[in-house]
């Protein structure tokens, strides 16, 4: 497994990865994300000296709600019995660094640490026994959310699609599997949440082939498996990460737009 990063030093954004403790020029097969990619020339200044952006750029995030148990409680709903599936924008992508804008007249706005994983192959009506021959790694992912519109509303785009209400990062970790791994939620520096995919009522696996069933997933498209509890109130003046096993800490300040 290695840890892939899209940067930049100024001009044009490119990817990445670490390896043998050094930062290099990751060049993929074809030229296209997900195909099979070799380490090129070192990155002297490593990642001092780039600018770490959103490691992919989707055509789409599927998200998952409702997939932790301990999050439906905080939520008093009932445990569904399929995926929750809602669509986040291209336009809510956001840089590692970069802050999260509160839209005025919201009302509240919460963070929601999640475990995304990157599909690295067209996957269109997969089995759920060949799911991670999709997926190129997995990442991060704060689902920021207007939880007062979410409450009022029976649809989550508008909750949910607001531009910077979802920052991605810092890196995709390259060939993950399904093993459990930690997921974590701080708000200045307090952690919040804290959990583990071995809790996802609904297992990677299980959603790869349920949102396959229904849309075709390109190089490049997220699934973002849930969050749980914990979830609560951003200030202006935050600074929130989420912290994924293996992945690292995906930090963003928080200020009034």
């Amino acid at each position: 497994m290695e840890r892939i990063y899209r940067v930049s030093d100024g001009g044009q954004p490119f990817y990445a990865v670490e390896r043998g403790g050094q930062l290099r020029h990751a060049v993929f097969e074809g030229g296209h994300f997900g195909a099979a990619y070799s380490a090129g020339d070192v990155i002297d200044g490593g990642l001092n000296a780039v600018r770490v952006l959103a490691p992919v750029r989707p055509s789409k995030m599927v998200c998952v709600g409702q997939n932790y148990l301990d999050h439906i409680a905080e939520l008093k709903k009932s445990v569904p019995t399929e995926p929750v599936l809602f669509l986040k924008p291209p336009t809510t992508v956001l840089d590692p660094g970069r802050p999260i804008k509160l839209p005025p007249g919201v009302g509240r706005v919460d963070h929601e640490a999640e475990l995304a994983v990157v599909i690295g192959r067209r996957a269109h009506r997969v089995s759920r026994a060949q799911a991670w021959d999709y997926i190129f790694g997995i990442t991060g992912v704060n689902d920021v959310t207007a939880r007062d519109i979410q409450n009022r509303e029976v649809q989550y785009t508008r909750a949910k699609g607001f531009d910077s209400f979802a920052p991605i990062g810092p890196c995709i970790l390259a060939g993950a599997n399904g093993d459990p791994r930690t997921v974590e939620g701080f708000i200045n520096g307090q952690r919040r949440q804290g959990s583990t995919t071995a809790q996802l009522i609904f297992p990677i696996d299980h959603l790869v082939e349920y949102i396959t069933f229904v849309m075709t997933l390109e190089p490049g498209d997220i699934i973002s498996t849930g969050t749980p509890s914990g979830v609560g109130p951003l200030q202006a003046g935050d600074v929130v990460t989420v912290r994924v096993e293996g992945v690292g800490d995906l930090t963003n300040p928080v200020e009034h737009e």
